[in-house]
């Protein structure tokens, strides 16, 4: 796994879809980006995650005091992240959006009897919170291209809010129907962008990778 970026304190990582963030459970399942990376750089700390299916930009961190630090960076949401996904019909943002930017804002709750599976829920639900802007339409496929910015770091966060706004992400086994999965061999969400401040030499730093789909 070539790096993006590396130096002394952190790195930057492209993550192909269908690859683990961190190894789970199962001999089946120790092959991930984490092990991979570990390999060649042995300090390397996880610092956020991507889910499997999702594919882009990931942070690590070279040693656990800077881990810590942008720990508490992605805590106090000074690291932006911006996603491209496809998301299935015509989306249209509100007539009354800023800049085009719609925004959803729904909590997020862990599903119980079907978990990992996530659920918008008001009264057991974790405040979540994305921004959304279309960037075009495909009629052909009716489909819509899509830019999120995550304010919130919920698990399955943008998947699950596209999907209560009736406009699931294309290819998504988990919350997409069989028409909306069928229309995609992968889930078409990938991390494009990453932006943070370099926890030791103080730098903003400006990371972009284009969607592959």
């Amino acid at each position: 796994m070539e790096p993006v970026f590396v130096d002394d304190a952190l790195l930057v990582l492209d993550k192909p879809s269908g690859l683990l963030a961190v190894p789970g459970r199962g001999a089946d399942k120790q092959d991930a980006l984490s092990t991979q990376v570990q390999r060649l750089y042995s300090d390397a700390l996880i610092v956020h995650r991507l889910d499997m299916a999702t594919s882009g930009l990931m942070l690590m961190a070279r040693g656990p005091r800077v881990q810590r630090s942008l720990s508490r960076a992605f805590a106090d949401r000074e690291i932006h992240k911006r996603y491209i996904a496809v998301a299935d019909g015509c989306l249209q943002a509100p007539a009354d959006a800023p800049d085009g930017w719609g925004v959803i804002d729904l909590p997020i709750a862990l599903d119980w009897p079907r978990r990992p599976l996530r659920v918008i829920d008001a009264k057991r639900g974790k405040p979540s919170v994305t921004h959304w802007r279309v960037l075009g339409w495909e009629r052909g496929n009716d489909t819509t291209r899509v830019m999120l910015k995550p304010v919130t770091g919920r698990s399955h966060q943008l998947r699950v809010h596209l999907q209560a706004l009736g406009h699931a992400i294309v290819g998504d086994a988990l919350y997409a129907s069989a028409p909306v999965q069928a229309k995609s061999s992968r889930l078409l969400l990938h991390a494009c962008a990453l932006t943070l401040t370099h926890p030791v030499t103080g730098k903003t730093m400006a990371f972009a990778s284009p969607a592959p789909f």
